[in-house]
């Protein structure tokens, strides 16, 4: 009874070759694929790699000479965020062709200039081992994810533009492509963040609440973006939830006079 039974075939054994790979704690480490190690030669590479290979950028970020790269990605940006502020611009015409562009992009570079300190200081409490360069790389990669996927929302902000005239409406459709972007671009720097093994993401989302916050009042204390105004500018002070408030009694009280 103790016998095996020769017809059997015999039971395989796990070898060491045979066995999977343990798991690896926390994302895989940046250039495992050779693809990645692949440098980034031109502005159109730059883009597709933000587009489709993340991880790309990042580890070039980590590499000597990241400031042409990074230098590549602000332009990016700057080119992208005047042509979406010209559409933002063409809703109002007149001044606004060349007034929203330039606010649109000098805010944005504004409200990362004032962002970046608390980003630094955030990244040593937690812990992470980033450098300065690599900070900065990582947020022009936000900013340019950001301002691309606006270029992509660009012809339905135009139609909408040449279609209609009510001011609210058009200001929450460019919140609204704003919002998207900001989100795809905060998820881009959190990626980053995580090869920098921080103890902590609390810091993080803290500065992504204040990035948003900045932006936002930084739309209100450079208005009119959408709206005309015989000013460049209006030093009159006041809260963006504020702003948003006046905007829309405007536009409501607006509507009836243009019904008779």
């Amino acid at each position: 009874m103790n016998e095996q039974n020769p017809n059997l075939p015999p039971f395989p054994t796990q070898t060491a070759a045979n066995l999977p790979p343990p798991p690896i704690n926390g994302p895989r480490p940046l250039g495992d694929d050779p693809t990645e190690r692949e440098p980034i030669p031109n502005i159109l590479v730059t883009i597709e790699s933000v587009l489709r290979q993340p991880r790309r950028l990042m580890f070039q970020l980590r590499q000597p000479g990241a400031g042409k790269l990074i230098a590549a990605m602000f332009f990016v940006t700057i080119v992208c965020s005047l042509i979406y502020g010209v559409i933002i611009g063409s809703f109002s015409g007149e001044m606004q062709w060349w007034a929203a562009p330039v606010k649109v992009t000098a805010g944005l570079l504004i409200a990362t200039i004032i962002c970046l300190p608390s980003l630094y200081i955030f990244t040593c409490l937690s812990g992470a081992k980033a450098r300065l360069i690599e900070i900065f790389g990582l947020v022009a990669g936000l900013l340019m994810l950001m301002t691309i996927l606006l270029i992509g929302f660009a012809p339905v902000a135009w139609l909408f533009s040449q279609s209609t005239n009510h001011l609210a409406w058009m200001g929450f459709l460019h919140l609204m492509f704003w919002g998207i972007a900001t989100v795809f671009g905060l998820r881009f720097l959190k990626a980053g963040f995580s090869h920098a093994q921080a103890r902590s993401e609390a810091g993080l989302n803290t500065w992504a609440f204040i990035f948003v916050l900045v932006v936002l009042q930084m739309t209100t204390a450079l208005r009119p973006i959408v709206g005309t105004s015989d000013k460049f500018m209006t030093n009159e002070k006041k809260f963006f939830l504020s702003h948003w408030g006046d905007s829309m009694d405007a536009s409501s009280n607006k509507a009836p006079e243009q019904s008779r």
